[in-house]
C-alpha cells in the first residue's frame, strides 16, 4: 500500500500514519469479511465439488475525500453528524457498506 493520495486538482497529498492505519484496519476488515461468508463458503465448496480449485483475489478500491470543517453563519465551527450524536455513518459509507451486501438495521444505520 502506498502512503500518497491524489486527490482531483491537487497533488499528491501524503498520508498521516493514522489514516495508513485505518487504512489497513479496514482491508483487513473487507478480508475477514469475504473468508468468512457462509455464502461464499458454500459456493467455492460447489466449484470444487465439480473437480475444479478456487483462487480467489479482490481488488479494493478505496477513496478519499478530505472534509473540510463546515461553520455556521458566525463563523463557528459545526459539528459532524458523529459528533453530535446522529450516528457514525454518512450517505456514502452506506452506499459503500450496500455495494458489499452489508446491510444495516434501520437502528444500527442511525447510531
Amino acid at each position: 500500500m502506498r502512503g500518497w493520495l491524489h486527490t482531483k486538482g491537487s497533488p499528491e497529498v501524503a498520508l498521516n500514519q493514522k489514516v495508513k492505519n485505518l487504512i489497513q484496519k479496514l482491508g483487513e476488515a473487507i478480508h475477514e469479511s469475504v473468508s468468512e461468508s457462509e455464502d461464499i463458503a458454500g459456493v467455492v465448496k460447489n466449484i470444487r465439488e465439480q473437480g475444479f480449485d478456487v483462487l480467489l483475489m479482490l481488488e479494493a478500491t478505496i477513496g478519499l475525500n478530505e472534509v473540510e470543517a463546515e461553520t455556521d453563519e458566525s463563523g463557528d465551527l459545526l459539528e459532524s453528524p458523529a459528533e453530535n450524536g446522529e450516528g457514525p455513518f454518512t450517505p456514502n459509507d452506506l452506499t459503500f457498506l450496500k455495494s458489499l451486501r452489508i446491510s444495516l438495521t434501520e437502528e444500527s444505520a442511525q447510531e
